[in-house]
């Protein structure tokens, strides 16, 4: 279970990605951040975005049109 949820449904890129940067500094070290979003670009740009800040992409899948990001905080 996350410990936030972001619904970036519909966003074009980079909105999810600076969402959820944005909901990030709301977290503590250790928390999750479930993300879902619609956009195709969201793949790389997660994987990206959990690269350079250090996070963990504990999982990441699709249901349809919709992607599922789940990301460990970095502490």
């Amino acid at each position: 279970m996350a410990t936030t949820q972001l619904d970036a449904t519909g966003l074009k890129c980079p909105i999810p990605v600076l969402k959820a940067r944005k909901a990030v500094r709301s977290l503590s070290p250790g928390d999750t951040l479930e993300v879902l979003s619609t956009d195709p670009g969201s793949v790389p740009d997660f994987e990206a975005f959990c690269d350079t800040g250090g996070h963990e992409l504990l999982e990441q899948a699709q249901d349809g049109r919709v992607f599922r990001f789940l990301i460990r905080i970095a502490g």
